[in-house]
């Protein structure tokens, strides 16, 4: 070998070793997710967790290649907007959006940057997707079949409880449209419905005079941001009065309610991580299918039916997913 290829070979040599340096020392970017809810940060905690446990499942290390600002209205959906438009600001790569208010929140910020939605009960009539197959726009995510499930869980209650026939429902505002599947079990089992709406936290007081008024057998909550921050306020009414009570969430069993019929969120929230992961590997939240549930849990509290003095029949009891004692 000459002298000049010698040269050549060395030289080829250097300047592969210095790119090899140059892309050592470049720091590889790290992701900025945004995370936007409607609700507190203590009732998110589970659901945060698996979020986060999705992410590390799939290569991703807060801290190292991925970073999470969050935000959290606690209740009061007016503060969405502008903590959506903080996320825009800081030019996160993704937002991460809870019910309905979160996502509308997202979507008014940001016409560009994907938007992946968590919880949401029907996002084609909401306007968020053009369809679930392909969604279209920066927008898509994991429903939770609100309208089917919603007749569930007052079939479930009545199981537990055949003598209720008078049921109050704590509902959101502007949401009656959805309650179709409850008011249609409701005439199936013989139950007449006390309707509450609740458009503020200031309204639930209210909404508690009137299912004592009324004399309500049992008390339903449909899924709500405002509820999931008053849940220890709900629950105590419910046992104060002791009234069989149904909720949306195993979040309100934990603080003391008696049951609760949902999908799991967090087996959402971890799935909602692949959606990250394949946004952040170039793919377009336009082309990414809405997922709908596929594990569901029933949750049963058994002090808390011990404390009011009711009975959980067998039959009911074998069905529950997690039964606290």
């Amino acid at each position: 070998m000459g002298k000049k290829t010698i040269i050549v070979v060395w030289l080829v040599g250097l300047a592969l070793a210095s790119i090899d340096l140059a892309e050592a020392q470049q720091p590889k970017k790290v992701a900025r997710i945004g995370f936007l809810t409607s609700s507190t940060a203590s009732f998110n905690l589970p659901r945060f967790n698996a979020f986060r446990e999705g992410l590390h499942d799939l290569g991703y290390v807060e801290g190292q290649n991925i970073t999470i600002e969050y935000r959290f209205a606690e209740g009061k959906l007016g503060r969405l907007p502008d903590l959506a438009v903080e996320l825009v600001r800081l030019k996160v790569d993704l937002i991460i959006a809870t019910a309905d208010a979160a996502v509308r929140a997202a979507k008014q910020a940001s016409k560009t940057i994907p938007i992946v939605f968590v919880g949401v009960s029907d996002p084609v009539g909401e306007g968020f997707v053009t369809s679930l197959a392909q969604p279209g726009g920066n927008t898509t995510g994991l429903s939770i079949l609100q309208a089917e499930l919603s007749g569930k869980r007052l079939e479930l209650l009545k199981e537990a409880f055949p003598q209720i026939s008078r049921l109050a429902i704590l509902f959101p505002s502007g949401s009656e449209k959805s309650m179709n599947e409850q008011k249609l079990a409701a005439q199936v089992l013989g139950i007449r419905l006390v309707l509450l709406p609740v458009r503020r936290l200031d309204d639930i007081e209210a909404a508690f005079t009137t299912v004592i008024k009324e004399g309500a057998h049992a008390l339903l909550t449909n899924p709500s941001p405002r509820f999931a921050s008053a849940r220890e306020r709900i629950v105590d009414f419910a046992v104060k009065n002791r009234l069989p009570a149904m909720y949306y969430g195993p979040e309100f069993v934990d603080a003391g309610g008696l049951m609760s019929y949902g999908p799991s969120y967090t087996d959402m929230h971890r799935r909602a991580a692949t959606y990250v992961d394949k946004i952040l590997k170039g793919k377009k939240p336009a082309d990414l299918p809405v997922e709908q549930p596929t594990k569901f849990e029933f949750v049963i509290n058994l002090k808390t039916a011990k404390q009011i003095g009711l009975t959980i029949p067998p039959n009911v009891l074998a069905r529950a997913d997690k039964v606290i004692k």
